[in-house]
């Protein structure tokens, strides 16, 4: 379902205390970045939760405080990026009130905007899934890298920011499955909270 009304997401939004629920909201809102007056956007179509501090495969489990998860135990409303492998930079939401550490993990993204550069920035030719489909390869095309951890959110006319176009995902069509790649989280890892929209074909492979 959607209707026509644009608006950027306010703090609201991402104040919402409950995690798992918002990594369902996130499902169908349009992601942009926009460096050197140009825009790069593209339709969320999967999301992870992270909730600190009872999450065993949350970086910010146990309260743990360092110099990369501090900006987890901000206010909701800014961007937690990470250096993955030494390589790859995972954009993230941060969520919740302040010192409560939850975030969501931006998995994939349905390209909307200036497909040109995010082939050009992804050293591809042709539009097609591998181009937005895992959290590192969406970053690559959108330009998104570690210097904007921290970044506000809701101003919607700085680097990073993300709109609702008016699109309802409903509960039938999201798919709930365990997260990629935390084997490590013991009991945690079996936990339903990866969301995904049902038929995308812009979607990272099914774990």
């Amino acid at each position: 379902m959607k209707t026509n009304k644009i608006k950027v997401l306010d703090i609201d939004f991402y104040q919402q205390t409950d995690v798992v629920d918002v990594s369902r909201q996130l499902l169908g809102k349009v992601l942009v970045t926009h460096f050197e007056g140009e825009r790069t956007s593209g339709k969320i179509v999967e999301t992870e939760a992270y909730r600190g501090p009872d999450d065993k495969a949350c970086h910010a489990f146990n309260n743990r405080r360092t110099n990369r998860t501090k900006t987890m135990f901000e206010a909701g409303g800014v961007a937690y990026v990470y250096l993955c492998y030494g390589i790859h930079s995972l954009f993230n939401v941060v969520t919740g009130l302040e010192d409560q550490p939850h975030a969501v993990l931006i998995r994939a993204i349905e390209p909307i905007d200036n497909k040109t550069l995010m082939l050009h920035r992804r050293k591809m030719t042709t539009v097609k899934p591998q181009l937005t489909a895992g959290p590192g390869v969406l970053s690559k095309a959108l330009g998104i890298t570690t210097q904007y951890t921290g970044l506000k959110l809701t101003k919607g006319i700085d680097a990073i920011w993300i709109e609702n176009h008016g699109e309802i995902v409903e509960a039938n069509n999201i798919i709930a499955s365990p997260r990629v790649g935390v084997a490590y989280a013991k009991e945690c890892a079996d936990w339903n909270w990866r969301f995904r929209i049902k038929n995308s074909k812009w979607t990272s492979p099914a774990k």
